[in-house]
């Protein structure tokens, strides 16, 4: 049939002018629908082709598929946790007083009631304790990550999601998963037997378990023999958080490439009874622990430790440490080698006593707050490195900006000792030797608001990076330079990782 010119050309116009048809959204599943031998620690994951965005409405409910009993739901009306860029004073927490004892793990008042809008947020049970502020779900680039809550998945049982339509919303649109088909998947039939001395953790469900937590929850608290637990490489958007335990191996597989990572601090997540509930990583009360070989990342500012270690003999070994203030929490005796720590001030906090062995550490504002008595010893360092860096306005996608009104901390000496709620540490302990030092003050130390009767801030060959004496002459009074040969017998003490830590001979990885 032969077509006029005009009606060719009305013809071809309209086509032109009509919309183009909607492109069939790409969604891959994690676990794949239909799935088996799934652990139950999984995260739920959705890969689009495009950034999805979070909705605020709608809800993710799981459901087990034998019962259609609900296991799970998440309600995305619900925020995830105070804003974490503030910095206002957590509702219900006593005013300062220097009556009132610290927090064993905290810089802030011990709390003895609990914040008053506790319950507005998402909650999750992490380690036993039932009240962290989390977030449901994380966007990184295409990938939506889902956290269920603790436990709620069991061995040998068959589930369904469902996703209401407001929860992404996404490029080619995307309706939701509504039905009891959409997305199953099947649990393993059994954990590992409980005398298993090695278990694997992936995040791509290749091994016994895909979460550091979920492995971590399935040890025992004191088993007979040494349980190591070996992380494939990977990113694990997790709070790991676990005390009371002993015996136990935590290693990655590739320093760099094993990484934990989450955005958390005392704003998000703000002091409670108990434990602190604002790190990335914590290792409460426990004893015997080793971590080897992985990067632990908190992204948010303000106080927000990467990691937090109490409890006694416990090695921290080529490790990658990042957080904000307070970055690295140590308490009780602890061994570390061969570790970055990367902090914006205040980057180590503790109470001692820990020996450093060939570490780094960066920082923006003062590397160092020392809280021991005369107890023990403080923080010792043995052939370190600390550089001076500047803080970042944002580490990542997901942290929150730093607010124009932050207060601006000392600049980056190797310690401050100010008045903290009306108490002081007099006698705390920190002593470098052969330490490099780059971007440090001429004057190394203080503010020091503590008589220095007891203090023991020494120095023993400070070099800069290419091992050139530094400057000491203008150092802080309270400061002091030990030499040789007159304090060769204080220089081999503090040399000995034994003598430190009260006796124990830590036995490197």
């Amino acid at each position: 049939m032969r077509i006029g010119s005009g009606v060719f050309l009305a013809w071809t116009l309209a086509l032109l002018a009509a919309p183009a048809p909607a492109q069939p959204l790409r969604l891959t599943l994690f676990p794949a629908n239909h799935a088996t031998h799934v652990n139950p620690d999984t995260h739920l994951v959705l890969t689009f082709a495009n950034p999805p965005v979070i909705g605020r409405l709608g809800s993710i409910r799981v459901y087990d598929a034998a019962t259609h009993r609900l296991v799970d739901a998440l309600d995305m009306s619900i925020p995830a946790g105070p804003d974490p860029s503030r910095r206002a004073k957590a509702a219900g927490t006593i005013p300062l007083n220097p009556s009132i004892p610290t927090s064993p793990t905290t810089t802030t008042p011990a709390v003895r009631t609990t914040p008053a809008d506790l319950h507005n947020y998402q909650l999750n049970t992490i380690g036993g304790l039932a009240d962290f502020h989390f977030y449901p779900i994380l966007v990184r680039g295409n990938v939506v990550t889902i956290t269920l809550h603790s436990h709620v998945l069991q061995y040998h049982h068959t589930y369904f999601v469902r996703i209401d339509p407001g929860v992404l919303t996404a490029a080619g649109g995307f309706a939701g998963l509504t039905t009891d088909h959409a997305w199953t998947f099947t649990t393993k039939a059994a954990p590992p037997p409980p005398n298993t001395a090695r278990v694997v953790v992936a995040a791509d469900g290749s091994g016994d378990f895909n979460t550091i937590q979920g492995a971590v929850d399935w040890t025992l608290d004191h088993p007979a023999h040494r349980i190591t637990i070996f992380i494939r490489d990977g990113i694990y958007n997790e709070i790991v958080f676990f005390r009371h335990k002993s015996n136990l191996t935590i290693r990655g597989e590739d320093r760099d490439k094993v990484q934990v990572f989450y955005g958390n601090n005392s704003a998000f997540n703000p002091p409670m009874p108990g434990p602190s509930r604002r790190c990335a990583f914590s290792v409460y009360d426990s004893t015997g622990i080793v971590l080897e070989n992985f990067s632990i990342t908190n992204s948010y500012f303000g106080q927000a430790e990467g990691l937090l270690v109490s409890g006694s003999r416990n090695i921290v070994a080529h490790m990658n440490i990042r957080g904000s203030g307070d970055a690295l929490n140590l308490r009780g005796s602890v061994y570390l080698m061969g570790t970055k720590i990367v902090g914006d001030g205040d980057t180590i906090l503790g109470v001692g006593p820990a020996f450093f062995d060939h570490c780094t550490i960066e920082s923006a504002g003062p590397f160092l707050w020392i809280r021991n008595t005369d107890q023990n010893h403080g923080n010792v360092f043995v052939d370190c490195t600390f550089l001076a860096r500047k803080i970042e306005l944002l580490r990542n996608a997901s942290a929150p900006p730093l607010r124009a009104n932050m207060p601006r901390s000392p600049g980056p000496v190797l310690a401050r000792l100010p008045m903290n709620h009306g108490l002081n540490y007099p006698y705390a302990e920190a002593v470098l030797i052969h330490c490099r030092l780059s971007g440090i003050p001429a004057e190394g130390w203080g503010p020091i608001q503590v008589s220095p009767a007891h203090l023991h801030l020494w120095e023993f060959d400070s070099t800069d990076l290419d091992g050139h004496p530094i400057d000491t002459s203008h150092r802080d009074p309270a400061s002091r330079q030990i030499t040789m040969p007159k304090d060769a017998a204080t220089i081999a003490h503090y040399s000995d990782p034994a003598w430190v830590l009260g006796g124990w001979k830590p036995v490197a990885p």
